[in-house]
């Protein structure tokens, strides 16, 4: 008797809880690592099962980028274009960041784990790629606007990234070992981000949605201070 086709649901359920399985096997074990087998092993189905579904493992990993690629996106988003104020909405993006890196350390990892063919090989992981290139670059132009950075904003984008992507690589590899922390190092270097130095640490005071002292106020007080010291 011949196998009866899948539904639409039960295609869209079973990928979804393949890509939540991959996520983490990806994660721990790295793209070479990781089978077929071992993916519906952790699913609990048959070594087949999995390509009922699925061309290959590289159609898998691609999907679970795309996934993690668009979460951090939506949450850079909500931010960057949550206000009209250009200082506010460069720090609470360069949060959510952040944010995003230590509440799904899975999912952040895989987006920069090697990959086995070229994005453009996966339409909706290239679309997830490419706007989160955008978003990245919009993140330089208006560290520049806000005069945070001086000069090339293709320049300071690449400097805030790999800035804070540096950072979250060693923290979460448990490499931050010359006595300061994640947090201690990220309220440290916000004084480039408007002169936050010395107040509530940047991770902690946009991570908090409750936060009393916004981006917004930090800034005026920045302003005033300036106003002062020229005067």
């Amino acid at each position: 008797m011949p196998r009866a086709a899948l539904s639409a649901d039960e295609i869209h359920a079973f990928r979804k809880r393949a890509v939540a399985a991959a996520t983490k096997l990806f994660a721990d074990h790295g793209y070479e690592a990781v089978t077929m087998r071992a993916i519906a092993d952790e699913l609990g189905t048959s070594a087949m099962a999995p390509y009922r579904y699925f061309a290959n493992k590289a159609e898998i990993f691609a999907l679970v980028r795309a996934e993690a690629t668009r979460a951090l996106n939506d949450q850079q988003e909500r931010e960057l274009y949550g206000s009209a104020n250009v200082f506010e909405r460069l720090v609470r993006a360069r949060a959510a960041y952040v944010r995003f890196a230590l509440e799904y350390p899975d999912q952040y990892r895989v987006i920069f784990e090697r990959r086995s063919e070229p994005d453009e090989a996966y339409p909706e992981l290239l679309a997830e790629v490419q706007r989160s290139i955008k978003l990245i670059g919009e993140l330089g132009r208006l560290a520049v606007e806000a005069g945070v950075y001086a000069g090339d904003p293709v320049i300071a984008a690449h400097l805030m990234w790999a800035q804070v992507h540096g950072l979250i690589f060693l923290h979460q590899a448990g490499r931050l070992q010359l006595g300061r922390t994640l947090e201690q190092i990220l309220a440290e270097s916000s004084e480039h981000f408007g002169g936050l130095k010395g107040r509530r640490p940047l991770v902690n005071m946009l991570a908090d949605k409750r936060d009393p002292m916004t981006a917004k106020r930090a800034h005026q007080r920045l302003s005033g201070k300036k106003r002062k010291s020229a005067t």
